[in-house]
């Protein structure tokens, strides 16, 4: 263990200017055994660090490599196990614990003793030592700790100097000096003691010389001791000058410090004089309110513009004074609270005087236009008259009443209504709900007696409105919708049913449309809806002035006057106030205030509107269209001005039934068309759906042709287009009388006819189906009728046809007993040139009788025919040229022959 612990201070310790104190050989404990080695080790420069080092055996060689250390003053614990019996374990309480099993007991011991004396020494006791033996703890004498040097204290505390001091290096200047001696004499190192002796020799020579040296300056040392006495008399002399110097400069001290604190005080006073005017004039320049201002409160006239200016500057400055905000302490004086509360009651009793002035206001208003209404009422009104006589008296042109006076003398209100918002929410609230209750009471009369004038407009007379369910001034419809059908309005003629359905508009001609009458309610729609949106559109500009709700820009269309913008440090200072009276609403809490009014206020606009339409539709179930392009338009200017308005929200909402209605309008003529009968004993012609849907079609393009959007008629384009084809097939498989192809092609052509001058983009791929199926049933009755006129013709060529299909050669058809040139000869012979002109007769006249005389396909049918004719004779030409070759064998008539017997038959007709 020694070799080993000289090698380790040799090749790990002493490179590292450290001494190796102590060392024991260790595994850890409960692993595989791998030795390891603890060392104690200190350093040999100052301050000295102790160090517990682990080093490790390489595996490649026989060296050690230095692989853990941790420094002794993080040890915590040492914990033997046990005390009393031997016991090779112990363990280490580092940050966390390590435990280690050595290779004997004694080392184990050797090395616990070791930590213990370096702990005594170097860290005075702070490591805890358990289950260690007491014989190991031996406390070294204080006594000599404190007295000796290290060396010999180490010798007193247990006799191991050779432990802890057994090898101490020379350092550098020892080695140097050491030299220097050993160079100046040449036996120095071949003769030690006579080296030795020198050296004890000269030792004490100097000895010598330092006594006598000392010896020899005695009398300098008296002389200076002389000196020094001579010095200690003045400085007594000095001392006392000086003391009586320090007396007169202390009476002098006391008088300067007096006069110190006395100008200390004097400024102290200044400064609290001078905070205290300060104090004094924040309170009256914050905190005092003019008598005018108080005048203008208290007895201010609240109907002058005049008056009305100088209360809302009182109102401001009463304001300003409330929310100043108070420094500490200011609210504890008597004269402040006494001012804040005089600021209390006179913003109290002002906010009482005007919330009764406003509301005397609206009162006021709200009588006088009922009078100014009831004496118009009385003047038009004539004896034996209704209400609905006197209401188109008097409303020739169909117009709703301007408020536009009573809200410019309410906005001059607007400043002292903000300043209630802020103030007084309750007293706010109250004059909110009592304009809303007033003014929606005169709006519902105005607007009931609007839209009965509308009702009445549009139905003709009132006799003529009770036809449609118009009773009273109340504009309600009454009836059940399935009656809408059956309703009739009688006017000074004969007039048509206005419940309209493409089937009626394809049994009457263009003339017999009624257009006046849809013009006319077209006009009359428009003219509801366009007194209407300026009519909300200034009323919500007004609500959000007056009361302060929105600070938006005026709306497009409002005839409302605009009020004066409120200065920007007052707003804020407002808002100061609110924070400690009331909640502050956000901007989207005060749209939804504004809306709120809005519905109060218009509460029978959106039931009028659809009752209005529900009476359009059942005068005249096409009016929907109109109603739909008009209600789109205006719902689209309202989204643009501004799309979370009253008025934008309530439009919408009736477009909604517009649209419904739409719908059910589009599915009523599609219904109409499933039940359609035709006639067994006359030709189909063109059917009236057809027709019915060409009108509907010029008439809905000529209304959505400045419409922005198209959508929902492009759906019902689409729905109806599908109804027709359908129809038309289904009548067509169902008539008796005319051929299916002469009724497919005859209202296809009328479709794609009517498609092609119309130009309706979403129907382009249906008019390309309507030409398809035009074309293709036109052919397919060519073929079926020239059948006929030579039909055994027909029959003798199909068979050629059939035996070359068969696998006969074609020169070869002539040698079947049915096709020799016998027969064929035969067979030719019946249709000599006149037959076959008889015959063509005979199908000209039969076509004619098929097709209808308002599609005028007969000549295009006869050219087709001609066409077909001649095709098929060059096909028999053929024929006859392949099966019976050299035969000499041809048509009893020629090409010139066909075309001069359809030109005859053509023009004889």
């Amino acid at each position: 263990m020694t070799a080993i612990k000289h090698a380790l201070q040799r090749d790990i310790f002493t490179p590292n200017d450290e001494r190796l104190l102590s060392i024991v050989n260790v595994c850890k404990a409960g692993k595989k055994k791998k030795n390891c080695f603890l060392c104690a080790t200190v350093t040999t420069e100052r301050p000295v660090q102790v160090n517990v080092v682990k080093v490790k055996k390489s595996d490649k060689g026989d060296f050690y490599k230095r692989q853990t250390a941790w420094a002794l003053r993080d040890l915590a614990v040492v914990d033997a196990k046990d005390a009393n019996k031997e016991n090779p374990e112990f363990d280490l309480h580092f940050e966390k614990v390590y435990k280690w099993v050595a290779s004997s007991t004694a080392e184990k011991n050797a090395f616990i003793s070791c930590i213990w004396k370096l702990n005594q020494r170097y860290l005075r006791k702070k490591i805890e030592f358990v289950n260690v033996s007491s014989q190991l703890l031996e406390e070294l004498p204080k006594v000599a700790e404190e007295s000796v040097p290290s060396g010999e204290n180490q010798s007193a505390a247990g006799g191991d100097e050779e432990s802890l001091d057994e090898y101490q290096e020379l350092n550098a200047r020892e080695e140097q000096d050491i030299e220097i001696m050993m160079d100046g004499c040449e036996y120095a190192i071949s003769n030690a003691e006579a080296f030795a002796e020198k050296l004890s020799s000269e030792l004490q020579v100097l000895d010598g010389a330092n006594i006598q040296s000392i010896m020899a300056s005695e009398k300098q040392v008296n002389i200076l001791m002389q000196l020094l006495d001579d010095a200690l008399k003045e400085v007594d002399k000095i001392e006392h000058k000086l003391s009586s110097y320090e007396e007169m400069l202390q009476s002098v001290k006391e008088q300067m410090d007096h006069i110190s604190q006395s100008n200390d005080l004097i400024q102290l006073s200044n400064t609290n004089n001078m905070k205290l005017l300060e104090e004094i004039e924040f309170l009256v320049n914050y905190l005092d309110l003019s008598k005018g201002h108080i005048k203008a409160l208290t007895d201010g006239d609240l109907s002058s513009s005049k008056g009305i200016e100088a209360c809302t500057n009182a109102a401001e400055a009463l304001l300003q004074c409330m929310n100043v905000v108070l420094r500490p302490g200011h609210d504890q004086l008597q004269a402040v609270q006494q001012q804040q509360q005089q600021f209390k009651d006179l913003r109290e009793q002002f906010a009482r005087r005007l919330a009764n002035h406003l509301n005397n206001v609206f009162v006021q208003q709200f009588t006088q236009t009922l009078t100014l209404h009831y004496r118009r009422a009385s003047y038009h009104s004539v004896s034996g008259h209704d209400q609905s006589s006197t209401l188109a008296q008097h409303s020739a042109e169909l117009t709703l009443p301007k408020h536009l006076p009573f809200h410019r003398d309410l906005l001059r209100y607007s400043k002292l209504m903000e300043w209630l918002k802020n103030t007084d929410r309750e007293k706010y609230d109250g004059l909110n709900k009592n304009y809303v209750d007033y003014i929606s009471r005169l709006y519902e009369r105005e607007i009931k007696e609007f839209f009965e004038v509308a009702k009445i407009k549009m139905t003709g007379t009132s006799k003529e409105g009770k036809k449609f369910g118009l009773h009273g001034s109340s504009g309600k419809l009454t009836g059940s919708t399935s009656s809408l059908n059956k309703l009739s309005v009688q006017g000074s003629g004969n007039r048509r049913s206005q419940s309209s359905s493409l089937l009626d508009m394809g049994n009457m001609s263009a003339s017999d449309l009624d257009v006046a009458d849809r013009t006319k309610f077209d006009k009359i729609f428009e003219q509801v809806l366009s007194e209407l949106e300026p009519l909300c559109l200034a009323e919500q500009d007004f609500i959000s002035k007056f009361f302060k709700l929105q600070q938006n820009p005026a709306l497009p269309g409002s005839v409302v006057a605009d009020s004066t913008e409120i200065d920007g440090g007052l707003l804020s200072r407002q808002h100061n106030l609110l924070g400690d009276r009331h909640s502050v609403p956000s901007e989207k809490e005060e749209a939804s205030i504004i809306r709120a009014m809005m519905i109060k206020v218009f509460r029978c606009i959106e039931s009028e509107l659809n009752n209005l339409i529900s009476l359009g539709d059942k005068i005249d179930s096409f009016n929907s269209l109109y109603m739909l392009v008009k209600m789109s338009h205006h719902v689209w200017t309202a989204e643009n001005v501004d799309p979370a308005s009253y008025l934008s929200t309530t439009l919408g909402n009736v477009l909604v039934t517009v649209k419904r209605n739409f719908d059910k309008c589009i599915l009523n003529q599609v219904k109409q068309m499933e039940e359609v009968k035709i006639s067994k004993k006359s030709k189909v012609g063109i059917l009236p759906f057809v027709s019915g849907f060409e009108e509907f079609a010029e008439l809905a393009e000529s209304i959505f042709r400045i419409a922005e959007r198209r959508g929902d008629l492009d759906k019902a384009y689409t729905k109806l287009i599908r109804a027709v084809y359908n129809n038309v097939e289904k009548v067509a498989n169902e008539s008796q009388k005319t051929p299916r192809d002469v009724v497919m092609m005859e209202n296809f052509h009328h479709i794609f006819s009517t498609l092609s001058r119309l130009k309706i983009a979403c129907l382009e791929t249906e008019r390309r189906e309507a030409k398809h199926k035009y074309t293709e049933h036109l052919q397919s009755y060519v073929i079926y009728s020239l059948g006929q006129p030579l039909e055994k013709l027909n029959h003798f060529f199909e068979g050629i046809e059939a035996r070359v299909a068969q696998g006969i050669r074609e020169d070869e058809v002539s040698y079947q007993l049915a096709f020799n040139k016998q027969e064929l000869r035969k067979v030719i012979k019946e249709y000599p040139g006149k037959e076959v002109k008889k015959g063509l007769d005979n199908l000209y006249k039969k076509v004619d009788k098929h097709l209808c005389e308002e599609e005028n396909l007969l000549q295009v049918m006869w050219h087709s025919m001609q066409d077909e004719f001649i095709r098929q004779y060059k096909h028999f030409e053929g024929l006859i040229g392949r099966c019976y070759p050299g035969s000499g064998i041809t048509m009893e008539f020629t090409i010139q022959d066909i075309l001069e017997y359809f030109s005859s038959i053509a023009q004889s007709h």
